[in-house]
């Protein structure tokens, strides 16, 4: 049996490589669970719509989940997307057109920008009646 004892330089630098070993594996298990962590699934950008009987000529029905509003004119169906095109607020309706509630941005009836801060019209989105009379509309 030695008896041996520790010095304290030995014991300081036993005890700063436990810490940083400790805080290397901490670190790592950190890193892991970020990287396996579940994202959300990405948002739908194809939407079914029903029957294209159900939008009579001259509509303009407000879809909020998507959110757009979907317009049936004597041409056909059109789409426009209800996010300002500023910072991604949903736009509201007025008789006027579109109003941005975060910060001010106003749009007329067809999706162009009347007010800033918003530089861009809003978003014209897809809109295909299908084989069987259905229409379905695509945010992308």
């Amino acid at each position: 049996m030695s008896n041996r004892t520790l010095s304290r330089r030995d014991f300081l630098k036993l005890a700063s490589a436990a810490i940083l070993t400790a805080s290397g594996l901490l670190g790592l298990e950190g890193l892991f669970r970020f990287l396996n962590t579940q994202t959300e699934p990405l948002p739908p950008t194809e939407f079914d719509l029903g029957l294209a009987s159900n939008y009579p000529p001259g509509s303009r029905t407000l879809l909020p989940d998507i959110p757009a509003l979907l317009l049936h004119a004597q041409s056909g169906y059109s789409a426009i997307s209800l996010v300002c095109t500023h910072l991604g607020c949903s736009v509201e309706s007025k008789p006027e057109g579109f109003a941005c509630p975060c910060h001010g941005s106003r749009f007329d009836p067809q999706g162009n920008v009347t007010r800033g801060p918003a530089n861009k019209p809003l978003r014209s989105l897809r809109v295909e009646v299908t084989s069987d009379n259905e229409l379905r509309l695509y945010t992308t």
